[in-house]
């Protein structure tokens, strides 16, 4: 070997040498700064933590200290001398003209009131009620279904002859007026939407006049009524603009009703149409709509066990432009009504309880219409993993609801988020799919960044490992994991967004998760712990203290729960509007009568809790004997009060 090449070996192996030298240098200086930048991580989240932790033990100490203070104000006795306020208004109050005040302050008192305001106010002063019509005053829209217990037709009439020039929606669903009144309705020629559903005392005599005097309607439900062919009739006559049309459980008109659709101007600007519960229609009548009214976008059809293929494929004919069809209740649609679908560009779509949809309409669907973006199968046996499969290549779906499709497992799942379609999804239902497990979770949590509502219902595999990876999707609005093994508070920690949570029927889940809530979760709006019996006061108190929105909550069957829970609820939950508080033995009576006054709805029994619940009104588990069938004196029990019961009724 010559010189020259002995130097130029050494060269090229030398910078080679150097090169991995500078190459694991590279690699160790990057480790070491990221292990800097993982401890100074930890070290922030860990201090981020710890800062929450004492701010909330000093807001709930200072909660602590309100509460002692108004329970000490309501033991205290009351004075027997009279207050500076009560020894004014002693005697003989002064009387007040309410109708000298100023126009303008009687306008911000009236602004926008509901019927049942106006009412009052009219019972406050008749001033007041005669005002003039000032469209900043009074609201273009009149409900009178709020208010059907207590208004009379005679009310009814008067207030549509005042504001028939403003009145732009009217509302009467469930009110039972006399026909008469009805007709009143003609008055308002600005009307635009009209709700008459219910009405059983709606006539086609009636309709005639409405349909004479507003001719501007574009939204009309009829549902429910008992309305005939000669309705039918007067709607292409006289509503030339109607948008939106729902008929659904009107069993009275016929096919050749809806022929009529198609006299005098026809409803061809009809884009929403429901025809749920007529059973009544044929083949020829769905072929009817279709030659009436071909620009129907948004079509619903419920509970029709009559409906089948051949029913679609006739209305699919000429109506082109159809994005939407809702089909709840229709058990013999099959996959031929989706391939009768192909030439519209279906975007929703929503089956309920159908055991003729397989994957072949899945393959169909990811085929045919890339521009879905909901898709609502529920209880649809013959959905397996190749659907899930089928619909990966959807990028525009948001909302995916397979709830009771027991079939589905993890791989079906990991293969559909595989695809594109995972990164809009925005709503994904899995409830009551036993099959799948916390791999399932896991995927979820890598391929969906942009996931807001994801329910996880009765899902027997799913362990805490896979409950931890929830908090790695930072985007959750709602989550339900009622009927699951959660036991531990680790998923609320990142759950910073979170406004509603179910963790119902989690018979492990104890006071943790609450306090957990109440720290990292301060935007709660909604939350179910029914069925959790280990929840006590001491977790009520601190969710009364933080989670200051809360707007529903249900503790059903918490049965360790006292009047005391109530008390903080009363103080510290001004916003609360529905409380369900059913099997709450230790709540009295007394208490849950002072909290109906605050809240809008409730819901309370002192019952024992019924078995399927699975432990009694201790909170202990029942035993399978005790779970299964009742003992013998529980039975015997029972047959004395049934004869007992028997002989006061003969006496």
């Amino acid at each position: 070997m010559t010189p020259e090449l002995m130097i130029k070996a050494c060269t090229f192996y030398t910078g080679h040498i150097v090169t991995r030298i500078q190459q694991i240098f590279c690699c160790h200086r990057l480790t070491i700064i990221l292990k800097k930048w993982r401890e100074k991580a930890i070290y922030k989240n860990q201090k981020k933590e710890d800062e929450m932790l004492l701010k909330h033990e000093l807001e709930l100490q200072k909660w602590k200290d309100k509460l002692k203070l108004k329970v000490a104000s309501k033991d205290a006795s009351i004075s027997p001398e009279l207050s500076f306020s009560e020894v004014c208004f002693v005697g003989e109050t002064r009387e007040f003209d309410i109708s000298l005040l100023p126009d303008r302050a009687i306008s911000q008192v009236c602004m926008n009131p509901k019927l049942a305001k106006q009412l009052k106010i009219e019972k406050i002063s008749r001033a007041w009620w005669r005002m003039p019509v000032v469209p900043a005053t009074w609201e273009a829209e009149i409900d009178f279904s709020t208010v059907k217990n207590m208004i009379t037709d005679k009310h009814v009439v008067s207030t549509l002859q005042r504001w028939r020039l403003n009145v732009l929606r009217l509302n009467f669903r469930g009110c039972l007026f006399r026909p008469k009144t009805f007709r009143s309705v003609s008055h308002c020629k600005n009307l635009q939407e009209l709700n008459v559903s219910n009405c059983s005392t709606l006539t086609d005599e009636s309709m005639r006049h409405i349909s004479e005097g507003c001719p501007g309607v574009l939204f009309l439900n009829l549902s429910n009524t008992n309305i005939t062919n000669r309705t039918m009739r007067l709607l292409p006559r006289h509503f030339h603009n109607l948008q939106n049309l729902s008929l659904a459980y009107c069993r009275k008109f016929t096919d050749k009703g809806l022929q009529y659709l198609n006299l005098g101007n026809g409803c061809h600007k009809l884009i929403y149409l429901d025809l749920s519960g007529c059973t009544q229609i044929s083949v020829q009548g769905f072929r009817n709509i279709a030659n009436s009214c071909s620009g129907i976008m948004h079509l619903t059809i419920n509970d029709m066990p009559t409906l089948t293929d051949n029913c679609v494929k006739a209305l699919v004919e000429k109506c082109l432009r159809i994005t939407s069809v809702v089909f709840i209740g229709a058990p013999h649609i099959s996959d031929g009504a989706f391939i009768a679908l192909s030439t519209c560009n279906l975007r929703k779509i929503r089956f309920e309880g159908n055991k003729r949809i397989t994957d072949t309409c899945f393959k169909f669907m990811g085929k045919n219409f890339p521009n879905m973006n909901h898709i609502y199968m529920v209880d649809c046996k013959g959905i397996t993993d190749g659907s899930l499969r089928a619909l990966s290549p959807l990028k525009q779906l948001t909302v995916l609801n397979l709830a009771n499709c027991v079939r589905i497992g993890d791989i079906g799942l990991r293969n559909f988020l595989d695809g594109p379609a995972s990164i809009n999804i925005r709503e994904l239902n899995l409830s009551n799919c036993v099959h799948l497990s916390d791999a399932s979770v896991v995927k979820l949590s890598e391929c969906c960044p942009n996931l807001n509502y994801l329910s996880l219902r009765n899902f027997e595999h799913l362990t805490h490992l896979g409950i931890e990876h929830i908090v790695y999707i930072l985007s959750l609005v709602s989550v339900d994991l009622s009927g699951t093994a959660i036991c531990n508070e680790a998923f609320c920690k990142s759950s910073l967004t979170l406004e509603l949570l179910d963790v119902s029927y989690c018979s492990q889940l104890s006071d943790g998760i609450i306090k957990a809530l109440a720290i990292y979760c301060i935007k709660l709006t909604s939350l179910s712990v029914a069925g959790c019996p280990k929840i006590t006061d001491s977790a009520i108190e601190m969710l009364s203290a933080k989670c200051c929105y809360l707007h529903i909550l249900d503790i059903s069957g918490c049965v360790l729960l006292t009047d005391q829970s109530l008390e903080g609820l009363q103080i510290g939950c001004k916003q609360l509007r529905i409380l369900k508080m059913l099997y709450c033995g230790h709540i009295s009576k007394e208490a849950a009568h002072r909290m109906s006054s605050v809240v809008q709805q409730q819901e309370y029994s002192s019952n024992d809790p019924p078995r399927w619940f699975g432990y009694d009104c201790e909170g202990n588990p029942l035993t399978e004997n005790q779970d299964r069938t009742p003992s013998k004196e529980v039975l015997e029990l029972t047959l004395k009060e049934s004869l007992l019961s028997s002989e006061e009724e003969e006496v």
